[in-house]
């Protein structure tokens, strides 16, 4: 089975490509919805500990969570030595779930892929990708997002230009949603006979 990391920066368009993926019946796991799941109760006392008042009736409130973590030195490591191994136990048991149901594609859907070095743990990576006015543009009409959070976010991200450098594919988002669409269509058509690597050497 083959593993694919798909990331990109905020606001390019990853949600638009897994929708696409799943249409064309491979199975994708959201980290980060992932990590809402985790936040919802599984690590919720765990990271209250490590961050008193980070929760709300044994939820992780994120946005308490964020302030404390942004204002603490060294929090963010503290956070991610929790997060980090839950979510990747998550993603070992779909991978295992997706080889069982005989998948030949499985997707990690990972933000932070080339940051937190799970693009290692992938045969191959998508990068979605578009001009830096769309991208703010996208990511500014969200609901409470502003120009200090956008900020804050994209510093912990590396450029989209390292990005796109070091992906296998790149999809640009910029145009159409059909034109975003096709470009994953003719990737999809080019990944039989691919290195199947990764789940055999990292995941079993």
């Amino acid at each position: 089975m083959l593993i694919l990391g798909l990331t990109g920066s905020i606001g390019m368009g990853k949600s638009t490509a897994a929708k696409h993926l799943r249409v064309r019946r491979i199975p994708v796991l959201d980290a980060d919805a992932e990590v809402h799941r985790l936040y919802a109760g599984p690590l919720a006392d765990r990271i209250e500990a490590a961050f008193p008042g980070s929760t709300t009736d044994g939820v992780v409130d994120r946005a308490k969570l964020s302030a404390l973590v942004l204002t603490t030195p060294g929090a963010v490591a503290q956070l991610e030595a929790i997060v980090h191994p839950a979510v990747r136990a998550a993603e070992k048991s779909f991978l295992h779930a997706a080889a069982r149901m005989g998948f030949n594609v499985a997707v990690l859907e990972v933000p932070l892929l080339f940051e937190t070095g799970a693009d290692r743990l992938c045969d191959a990576t998508i990068v979605v990708s578009t001009d830096p006015a769309t991208q703010r543009a996208r990511v500014l009409a969200r609901p409470g997002m502003t120009e200090a959070k956008l900020a804050a976010i994209l510093a912990r991200q590396l450029p989209d230009s390292e990005k796109r450098a070091r992906a296998d594919f790149v999809v640009d988002t910029s145009g159409p949603i059909a034109d975003t669409e096709a470009q994953i269509d003719d990737i999809l058509a080019r990944l039989p006979g691919w290195p199947t690597e990764a789940f055999a050497s990292v995941w079993a």
